[in-house]
């Protein structure tokens, strides 16, 4: 006989379990009489145990079926208790009774859970590594509650999931952000998952698109608000997602909310993703600036959407764009498709040039033109593209549009230098035909000696003036044009010495001639 004193430890356990008492008591009975069918070696399924839930005592009793079966199952319909409870009833029940508590208390747990956790898939969670083997890892949500975070080979294992980044590697008691994916319910069969009923109920994810979502939603308070609105999200975990935006209000720029003040917003992020690179492009109604827009860093010149083909478009990039818009092994491009859900096709504009047939127009043609964005379309050599807004009526901010006139510059520092070498050879022409002859010419020669000296020193100044000028920044572009000026005026000198050399010379010769004469007369 069972006594009262274990009935009372089996209602305490209940209550702290937080496990209905009457639920535990039935799922004892059954087990108790799935063990005395064996034991009595009695008819399958004729077997009732009951306990007494006063003082515990136990009675089994073998099922006698009455009267004549279901024609249509062969099942009977009334039964015949016959009381065969054994003498040492009490001490098989002893050895069930600890598998069958712990049995019950860890599926109600897990019945407690998926309850809880059934309505929270999508949601963020924390936690912290407990342990990691090749297969999965397991994470602590709260005492008492883990989850699972599958990264099986699936080629191996097809029915499992692989949700974990291959770039990222756990420690003990690392913290953890993750999605929550799946719940496993505890009352389901032959769901064709190993050990199922020995895992964690909860499944969560860090590959999963949405986990970006939910980190923007707790970086970024106007995409939680619902002013920005996060349309699309293109990801390949662990090396580069895209997302694109668009705002409810035409005031906010959705970009900007989702980078934040110097980036901090999108920043964090990025760490949280263990820096998977994250670019945040701008959605449009218009499939051809939204594409445009998909490419991003790369510069786009033009984009022709096929009236044959849906959802076809056709991009025109520069010839030193091409690898930058199809990105590494193609990632840029793949994600640009992704994002869109546009077929892209990608060609360099030397290759449309020689189409027949092909005719479109150049963005970098129309001088008032502006990017949609209205940032910098400046492009470093890392492939980053400025932040920086760009200027009225220009394609550039401020601090690159002075590097984007360099050359422009140049031209009119050569044009002016040009004109100055023009007049200054007038005005020292003049004075030269004014000069003296004689000892005047002969220090003339002198100094146009020195001079050519001089102009050869500066000349050579000259061309390591403009080699220093073309490297330079825009502000080097003055320093050329006065050091031409300069120059201009040496050279100028040096063509008047010349002349008043040669003049030099032709007096001479003429005094030499006078003297012949008298001496023959």
């Amino acid at each position: 006989m069972m006594s009262s004193e274990l009935v009372a430890a089996l209602e305490a356990l209940a209550t702290e379990k937080n496990i209905d008492e009457i639920y535990l008591l039935e799922r004892l009975e059954r087990s108790l009489a799935e063990s005395y069918e064996r034991i009595l070696d009695l008819p399958e399924k004729r077997t009732r145990v009951t306990i007494n839930r006063v003082n515990g005592q136990i009675y089994v009793f073998e099922l006698i079926p009455i009267g004549d079966p279901d024609p249509e199952t062969g099942e009977y319909s009334e039964f015949e208790e016959k009381d065969v409870t054994p003498s040492d009833v009490s001490r098989i029940a002893a050895q069930n009774a600890k598998n069958v508590i712990n049995n019950i208390v860890r599926d109600a747990g897990r019945q407690q859970i998926f309850a809880e956790f059934s309505e929270r898939i999508g949601e963020l969670v924390n936690g912290s590594v407990l342990q990691s083997t090749a297969e999965f890892t397991i994470i602590k949500i709260r005492d008492g509650v883990e989850a699972e975070l599958p990264h099986f080979d699936i080629k191996r294992n097809p029915e499992e999931r692989n949700e974990k980044p291959a770039v990222e590697h756990y420690r003990h008691n690392q913290r953890l952000r993750s999605l929550i994916i799946a719940v496993r319910d505890p009352s389901r069969k032959d769901t064709g998952v190993k050990n199922e009923s020995t895992r964690p109920a909860i499944v969560v994810s860090r590959t999963h698109p949405d986990l970006i979502r939910r980190l923007f939603e707790m970086e970024v308070p106007e995409i939680y608000d619902g002013v920005v609105e996060i349309k699309n999200i293109a990801r390949e975990a662990g090396a580069r997602s895209k997302i694109s935006v668009a705002s409810r209000d035409p005031n906010l720029d959705p970009v900007g909310a989702c980078v934040g003040p110097k980036g901090s917003r999108v920043r964090m992020v990025v760490e949280e993703l263990r820096s998977e690179r994250v670019d945040v492009i701008q959605w449009d109604e218009d499939p051809a600036v939204y594409v445009k827009n998909a490419l991003s860093p790369a510069k786009v010149t033009n984009v022709i959407i096929s009236e044959e083909k849906l959802n076809h478009a056709t991009v025109i990039v520069p010839d030193d764009q091409l690898s930058l818009a199809i990105g590494k092994e193609g990632q840029n491009a793949r994600l640009a498709a992704k994002l869109t859900g546009w077929h892209i096709d990608i060609k360099s504009t030397s290759f449309v040039s020689d189409l027949p047939g092909m005719d479109f127009s150049l963005i970098d043609d129309d001088e008032n033109y502006r990017s949609e964005d209205g940032r910098c379309e400046y492009i470093a050599t890392s492939g980053l593209r400025c932040p920086n807004r760009a200027l009225s009526n220009s394609r550039y901010c401020r601090l690159h549009q002075d590097d984007h006139n360099v050359d422009e510059s140049l031209e009119l520092a050569a044009d002016h230098l040009e004109d100055e070498l023009e007049n200054l050879g007038e005005l020292l022409g003049a004075d030269a035909a004014e000069s003296n002859a004689g000892a005047e010419s002969a220090d003339g020669a002198a100094a146009g000696a020195e001079l050519v000296e001089s102009a050869e020193d500066t000349v050579a100044g000259e061309a390591a003036g403009a080699e220093g000028a073309a490297a330079g920044e825009a502000a080097g572009v003055e320093d050329t044009v006065a050091g031409g000026a300069a120059g201009a005026e040496d050279e100028a000198v040096i063509d008047d010495a010349d002349n008043a050399t040669s003049a030099d010379a032709a007096d001479t010769a003429s005094a030499d001639e006078a003297s012949a004469a008298t001496a023959t007369n």
